[in-house]
């Protein structure tokens, strides 16, 4: 038995009736797949993916982190399922049926994961949704589930089924306990150690950058440990205000999700004209869209938006279970009305939370949530979210950039049109998500929203391949 850390527990922890911890993705697929096919797929392969296999095991009271426990027979016919869209099958009508069903919360009692085949989709297609709890995954590890459903060539490669393992070594109830209360007894010299190495970083950690005093305690730390031990120094970040949007506060349990691609090749003659990197334009082009949004709404405000961008701390080579992933906050120019102009900014804004991402303590977010006693950990949650849900919170917006493979890939046999994320809103992150994943020469978009706070999610793909076309026009005229 594997134990969760503490930043997988939190996924857990802050999940209520209107905040769920869904991460999923929406393959378009070309041709027909019978769900025979894909059960019979999931069945010779479910070997080579652990979060499929795997449940949650819960610590008696509450005193540590849950476990995962391996699950000898998986129940296929649970866990896949298919649905039809109404004739005639557009994609908005495929927009709101995954908005639905990323709504709907997993069973705890079983492996954390679902899967829908979607019939009935307009031009010759079949869409495959997946979900998988984010306490399972992150985007590395959540790439290598996909992976292991994918082949490719249109003939499905021979997989050699697993050995017959060694049984899982069990932790009694008991046992778990005794651990709990071991790890509580050595949190307070976990505390005094986090806040020797964190302290100077406080201005960046999401929540706590926004309890009154925090920049003045990072600022005043990180001049004295600059003088102190010399080095590089410790680059400030501007104060920021969270301006307040109508995708700010306190989010309902209804979701909104609609998609689009972009072709890459797009995306990357702008960075050569310009001398940015993709990622730069990529959230570029987030800045315009959503600049546009507001525009649209009269309620573009004076500040610029701030946004919370992931950033995975796996080394190379590392695929281990869990989530290893941490957030940097940035600002997205959303007041500069010059698309170049904006660009520049966003840039200059980019390069700031990567230089001091390479100075900071990497797992301070781990750390942070290790200081606690686990009981503890999820009234923390709900009182931060609380904290936040009537004011614009600690960000206003998450964007993702997640590379993906640049070649043609096959789920048995039926070719993978796109692939588009779908992630997660919460009460303290603001009730939109832009996620992105570059496949075979394009970017596919995938944008969740609240229900009532954006209810006309498609005009933000709208405003992104504008925001694009616009780039690329000016690209051509360096």
């Amino acid at each position: 038995m594997r134990q969760l850390s503490a930043v997988d527990t939190q996924f857990l922890n802050f999940e209520t009736s209107t905040n769920v911890a869904n991460i999923a993705g929406l393959a378009i697929l070309s041709g027909g797949l019978t769900r025979g096919d894909l059960v019979s797929l999931l069945a010779r392969r479910l070997h080579l993916a652990a979060p499929f296999r795997r449940r949650l095991a819960f610590v008696p009271f509450g005193l540590d982190h849950p476990y995962w426990t391996e699950e000898t027979r998986i129940d296929l016919d649970y866990h896949v399922r298919e649905v039809a869209l109404p004739a005639p099958g557009d994609d908005e009508q495929l927009g709101e049926q995954v908005a639905r069903l990323h709504a709907r919360r997993l069973d705890r009692r079983r492996p954390l994961w679902e899967m829908y085949l979607i019939h009935g989709l307009a031009g010759d297609r079949t869409a495959l949704y997946m979900k998988v709890h984010h306490a399972a995954v992150d985007g590395v590890t959540g790439a290598d589930v996909l992976a292991s459903l994918l082949d490719t060539s249109a003939e499905p490669a021979e997989i050699e089924m697993a050995p017959p393992s060694e049984p899982e070594e069990k932790v009694e109830p008991r046992e778990m306990v005794a651990r709990g209360v071991a790890k509580a007894i050595v949190n307070p010299a976990n505390t005094v150690r986090f806040l020797i190495n964190a302290v100077p970083y406080l201005d960046e950690i999401p929540l706590i950058s926004q309890v009154p005093g925090a920049g003045l305690v990072s600022r005043i730390t990180r001049d004295l440990v600059n003088r102190l031990y010399g080095g590089d120094p410790v680059p400030a970040l501007p104060r920021l205000t969270v301006p307040r949007t109508p995708f700010s506060g306190r989010i309902t349990a209804h979701r909104r999700f609609a998609f689009t691609t972009l072709p890459l090749k797009d995306v990357k003659q702008v960075k050569n004209a310009f001398g940015v990197t993709v990622n730069d334009v990529v959230m570029t082009l987030c800045a315009g869209a959503l600049r546009q949004w507001l525009l649209k709404h009269d309620a573009l405000p004076e500040q610029p938006l701030v946004a919370g961008v992931p950033f995975s701390l796996r080394v190379p080579g590392d695929h281990s279970v869990g989530n290893q992933v941490t957030i940097m906050i940035t600002t997205l120019a959303t007041q500069v009305a010059d698309p170049v102009e904006r660009l520049m900014a966003v840039r200059d804004a980019m390069e700031l939370i990567k230089d001091r991402s390479s100075l900071a303590p990497a797992r301070w977010l781990q750390e942070l949530s290790d200081m606690m006693p686990s009981a503890l950990t999820g009234m923390a949650a709900r009182a931060a979210f609380n904290l936040f849900a009537g004011s614009a919170g600690p960000i206003n917006v998450v964007i993702s950039n997640v590379p993906g493979p640049q070649i043609p890939l096959y789920v048995s046999g039926a070719r993978l049109l796109s692939y588009h994320p779908v992630s997660v809103v919460t009460d303290a992150s603001g009730g939109l998500n832009i996620t992105v994943f570059s496949y075979d020469g394009s970017l596919d978009v995938g944008v969740v929203a609240c229900r009532e706070m954006v209810p006309d999610v498609w005009t933000v793909t709208d405003y992104l391949r504008d925001a694009l076309s616009e780039l690329v026009f000016l690209a051509e005229q360096q």
